[in-house]
């Protein structure tokens, strides 16, 4: 729906049941977020605390709780949008069927900005101690904003048009900034804020920027959405509320949003970095303390009645969930008209979305061939990782769709089956040795540095995938209770890692457990193989943010031809958690107690949780 404000929004969910307000006083330490947790994952209702300790704003949580009820909040423009999308992969589908796109006109009217001269924002101003504090896991290093909107421009082209509105994390309070004067801000590589913030850097001048909160959804979503350089994102969000976003520039600021709840305005010096962190992040682990800009706070404004929306993140599935689906819903069809001969990608949000990347490619090279073999999505394969946030995979599984036209790349068991099938160990591995990964990601060999491997397969099946342990399985002295993770997948418990130890070769060397594995060309070496195979969550979560390609990758009867590796035989991942990872996130128990409590007879999350 077209919602102009926040409070229109929370207003439209409490028509139609799709809210639960809290009076109780709810602590932002550690409390409010645990609560939103438990509440997402029970698939509850969106969230009003209307009294936050320590802060005099009411906090809005879980609006984005479920793809239905995001489809809901968006459910009178999300087809307009999809007729544009459609427009663009197919431009004479407008002229077959004009009839099916007469929204179209009107939808693209609202794709500029206007500026207006007054707005309720710039109605009151409050500081950053009065907002609420939210931590949300009890070794982040302060309190931080979780759903910004980080707006800045290209200082050697300022406007509108060049601008940039992402989801960067936001640091409030901690570590050594100045109380009310400083905050944190963080931002991953390949972001567009990036650009802007390097032309400054060169020009020698601060960069200016401001953080919106809350105003309409539609900006929230236009903050994370993946669109190419020159499409401003707030274009998008005015497609997606369905009208024009209201824009207001106080002297000497930035544009922000007339319908905003909160705005901070600021400048980053080109010169200050400050610590920032550790942080809960969607990983599922914290990501550590290192040097980021500084936000050096000029004003926070705020319009009368102002909500502080908030989420939590943590290991996945959480909130952003929702995000990525509905991007994936919007995106999709876009994909083949920047990556010609790509039918889908599919980023896995239970692995952490960065490390596992799937893709189904055309595989046409030679078509007269007799045995099809990987060629042309070897070239897809670069083409992809040379895509935005598609160059942070770690691991890229591409396949031909040629080989099964039916495949569905969110079918992830028989996605892992078709490749598995089919792989050739000695030949589809491909490694990037020395490269960029997530920010977020500590699996590497340095912050930023990590490596990939593009495992890439096409052709016939060349082997059947075992569902039962072999009866004859005999495993190397340290390494027991194997487990089934999927079809051809073996999951197996070793020894605690320690670096420089030979332990895993004992697994990989010739007189291991070679000949009695083949139906499983996958092993993966875990800390706890009961929990890994426990469900298809836990495999892809355990294996894909412990592992860095180049290091954690061994082989059965592994060698080295023309600077290409490959093995023989079974494949092996280390997975075990090595000194050098970041600690994984943990509730508070005495805080899932108050939640519980919160649950019971005549509280408020009774029949919720």
């Amino acid at each position: 729906m077209g919602y102009r404000t926040l409070a229109d929004c929370v207003n439209d969910l409490r028509t139609h049941r799709m809210l639960v307000e809290i009076d109780e006083e709810i602590d932002p330490y550690l409390e409010a977020a645990a609560i939103q947790r438990r509440v997402y994952e029970a698939e509850g209702p969106a969230l009003l605390f209307r009294r936050v300790k320590g802060s005099p704003f009411g906090m809005i949580g879980n609006l984005f709780g479920t793809l239905d009820r995001t489809r809901f909040l968006f459910r009178d423009t999300l087809e307009a949008v999809r007729r544009l999308v459609e427009i663009k992969v197919t431009p004479p589908a407008l002229l077959r069927n004009p009839w099916r796109y007469r929204s179209v006109p009107k939808t693209a009217l609202h794709l500029l900005p206007r500026r207006v001269t007054r707005g309720p924002i710039l109605g009151q101003t409050t500081t950053i101690d009065r907002l609420p504090q939210l931590q949300s896991w009890p070794r982040d290093g302060g309190a931080f904003i979780t759903l910004p909107q980080v707006y800045s421009e290209d200082p050697d082209r300022p406007g509108l048009a060049k601008s940039n509105l992402g989801m960067y994390r936001v640091q409030l309070s901690g570590n050594a900034y100045e109380p009310n004067r400083e905050i944190g801000l963080h931002y991953q590589i390949h972001r567009g804020i990036g650009v802007h913030h390097a032309a400054a850097i060169r020009r020698g001048e601060p960069l200016r920027v401001n953080i919106f909160v809350g105003g309409p959804p539609a900006l929230t979503v236009a903050a994370v959405m993946p669109l190419p350089e020159g499409l401003p994102e707030l274009s998008f969000a005015g497609a997606l509320a369905g009208h024009r976003i209201r824009m207001v520039s106080p002297p000497g600021q930035l544009p922000m949003p007339a319908e905003a709840d909160f705005v901070i305005t600021g400048t980053i010096d080109p010169d200050v970095c400050k610590p920032e962190g550790p942080f809960g992040d969607h990983l599922g682990y914290y990501s550590l303390t290192h040097d980021f800009p500084v936000l050096r706070v000029e004003r926070v404004y705020h319009r009368a009645g102002a909500l502080w929306p908030f989420t939590s993140v943590g290991r996945p599935p959480q909130e952003d969930t929702s995000f990525g689906a509905l991007i994936h819903e919007l995106t999709g069809p876009l994909v083949p008209t920047v990556l010609p001969g790509v039918h889908a990608v599919h980023a896995v949000d239970a692995a952490g979305v960065h490390p596992l990347l799937l893709a189904i490619a055309s595989e046409r090279y030679v078509p007269y061939a007799e045995v099809r073999r990987p060629q042309e999505i070897l070239t897809t394969a670069n083409a992809i990782l040379g895509q935005g946030q598609m160059s942070l995979a770690k691991y890229l599984l591409i396949v031909a769709r040629e080989d099964d036209p039916t495949l569905d790349i969110d079918d992830l068991p028989r996605f892992f089956r078709h490749l598995l099938e089919r792989v050739d160990w000695e030949n589809d591995l491909h490694f990037q040795t020395r490269t960029t990964i997530d920010t977020l990601d500590y699996s590497g060999h340095g912050f930023n540095q990590g490596s990939k491997v593009v495992i890439a397969a096409a052709g016939p099946v060349r082997r059947a995938l075992a569902t039962e342990l072999p009866a004859d399985l005999r495993l190397p002295e340290g390494f027991h209770s194997p487990r089934v993770a999927l079809p051809g997948i073996l999951v197996v418990q070793g020894p605690p890692y320690e670096p420089g130890s030979e332990a895993l070769r004992r697994l990989t060397e010739s007189d291991g457990p070679r000949d009695r594995v083949d139906g499983f060309p996958l092993i993966v070496v875990v800390d706890d193989s009961e929990f890994t195979a426990r469900s298809e969550k836990n495999f892809l979560w355990v294996t894909f943010t412990r592992s860095n390609p180049a290091s954690d990758i061994e082989g059965i009867g592994a060698s080295i031809t023309q600077k290409h590796w490959g093995c023989v035989g079974s494949l092996v991942i280390d997975a075990r958690i090595k000194p050098h990872h970041a600690p994984p996130l943990i509730d508070d128990p005495s805080i899932e107690r108050k939640v519980d409590a919160l649950a019971g007879p005549g509280r408020p999350l009774h029949g919720i949780l």
